[in-house]
């Protein structure tokens, strides 16, 4: 990961926003990667927004300023920022929709490597208070926890091999307990 002190959540002025893209702009030169006016500009769009916009919205977005961008283009340089930890995601990154039949209260476990997703159960997580600030957002109906990491298999793995991808989410089935 490359780090940027964006300080706050997003650019909240002109000052903020040229000191953002010197540090990205520099956190891509330090990773060894091309800077770009289609990276800058995809990412002034996700930097410029606390909507968490996808892929689509930043494509609507950086279209006014540049038209001849094409929506692979955004889709290829947000994969690569989100690969260079420059930006993250709110659903495993460049994944599609994974569905899940296990509908009682559980969690899941995703590998940031290969992409594999696991369910688990935690007692402790699934009493943790609703803090104050979301309280403020709205009304809390229900909490998933998505935690992130190397899953068991890719972090036995040698450097430089691949763990793979696998369509499939892999349960893990601690107990029978409904919600």
């Amino acid at each position: 990961m490359i780090p940027i002190d964006n300080g706050s959540h997003m650019a909240t002025n002109d000052d903020d926003t040229r000191a953002w893209m010197a540090q990205f702009e520099e956190a891509l030169r330090r990773a060894g990667v091309k800077v770009t006016q289609q990276r800058l500009e995809v990412f002034r769009e996700v930097a410029g927004t606390a909507e968490h916009p996808d892929a689509e919205t930043v494509y609507q977005g950086v279209r006014r300023r540049m038209p001849t961008i094409s929506l692979d283009t955004v889709y290829r340089t947000l994969g690569r920022l989100v690969d260079l930890g420059l930006v993250g995601t709110l659903a495993p990154p460049r994944d599609r929709v994974r569905y899940d039949a296990n509908l009682k209260r559980h969690h899941h476990f995703v590998c940031t490597r290969c992409g594999r997703a696991h369910d688990f159960y935690s007692d402790d997580f699934d009493r943790l208070p609703v803090p104050e600030v979301v309280k403020e957002l709205g009304e809390v109906e229900t909490t998933h926890i998505e935690m992130r990491g190397l899953c068991s298999r890719c972090a036995a793995m040698k450097p430089g091999e691949s763990g793979g991808s696998d369509d499939s989410t892999t349960k893990k089935k601690e107990d029978d307990r409904e919600e």
